[in-house]
């Protein structure tokens, strides 16, 4: 345990540097929009899928240095959805990792372009010229494009939105999760592995049916503490998707029944790193923490 928070503090600690470094300057024009992106990035946030992308970086030998960008843009992309699904068109949510909503705090239409914005910049910082070939960035660019659209989390919010108030069976919701949460997630651990020296297609098939089952895992505790959290240490309003009458896997199938699953999903995803090295335990560690984690 001991050696799963020092890497994660390490991990967010280069990720928070990286951030600080990408994003442009609180004092350089349209400074609004510029404080906006900051405030919605920086300073907040368990920095879970940049923690994935370098502990796949890591299982597959890439150069830390080179795992910075991707790292940041999985980020900002994330940042973004959490900025505009706190608006009050979507889920109208008054605080956000331990502080106000970026719209709280600055305005709607100040808002939404901060997470225009982002997405623009993350983009931006995988085409940027850098070791990684052009095949390379090419494929983090497709990834995180797909992961981003109406197949993956923007899809998957609006399963979210029109879910309100109705019975979803388990497929549906577990659609709904793959999504919305899931699709990132498994983004995050692919960027890494894209990042390392010739990866070959039967080392990337095993990362990416690790990444699917540790995303669809992470959605469920989340759903779970929603139920079980309280609002500080979550650093969001707990109780909001019951109070909103969500589909969510407790009000299916009960706490005990989802803590199993997302446990089971952990233990299918280690088995899918099984013959892989030492190098691997970042991604190890990380499955047992994301069922674990209490926030």
């Amino acid at each position: 345990m001991s050696s799963l928070e020092a890497l994660l503090e390490e991990y967010q600690a280069r990720a928070e540097r990286a951030l600080n470094h990408y994003l442009p300057s609180a004092e350089s024009a349209p400074t609004d929009l510029h404080r906006a992106m900051r405030y919605a990035v920086l300073d907040g946030g368990k920095r879970i899928r940049p923690a994935l992308v370098y502990a796949a970086g890591s299982a597959v030998g890439a150069e830390p240095a080179l795992l910075d960008a991707p790292a940041c843009a999985v980020e900002m992309i994330h940042a973004y959805s959490l900025v505009h699904d706190d608006l009050p068109a979507m889920d109208n949510d008054d605080l956000r990792r331990g502080k106000p909503t970026c719209h709280k705090r600055f305005g709607e239409a100040p808002a939404l372009l901060a997470g225009d914005a982002l997405i623009a910049l993350a983009f931006h910082l995988l085409a940027a010229p850098s070791s990684i070939s052009d095949r390379g960035r090419v494929r983090m660019i497709e990834t995180l494009a797909q992961a981003s659209g109406s197949h993956g989390m923007a899809g998957g919010q609006a399963l979210d939105l029109a879910a309100i108030g109705k019975n979803l069976n388990l497929a549906e919701l577990e659609l709904m999760h793959v999504q919305k949460t899931g699709a990132l997630i498994r983004a995050s651990v692919l960027l890494g592995a894209y990042c390392g020296p010739d990866v070959n297609p039967a080392l990337l098939s095993k990362l990416d049916r690790y990444a699917k089952r540790i995303g669809l895992a992470f959605q469920i505790q989340d759903d779970i503490l929603d139920e079980t959290g309280d609002t500080q240490t979550l650093g969001k309003t707990h109780g909001a998707d019951r109070a909103r009458n969500k589909p969510t896997y407790p009000a299916l199938l009960g706490l005990n029944q989802s803590r199993q699953i997302a446990r089971d999903l952990r233990d299918e995803a280690l088995e899918h790193l099984a013959g892989m090295d030492s190098r691997a335990d970042p991604l190890r560690w990380l499955a047992h923490h994301i069922v674990a984690r209490e926030s």
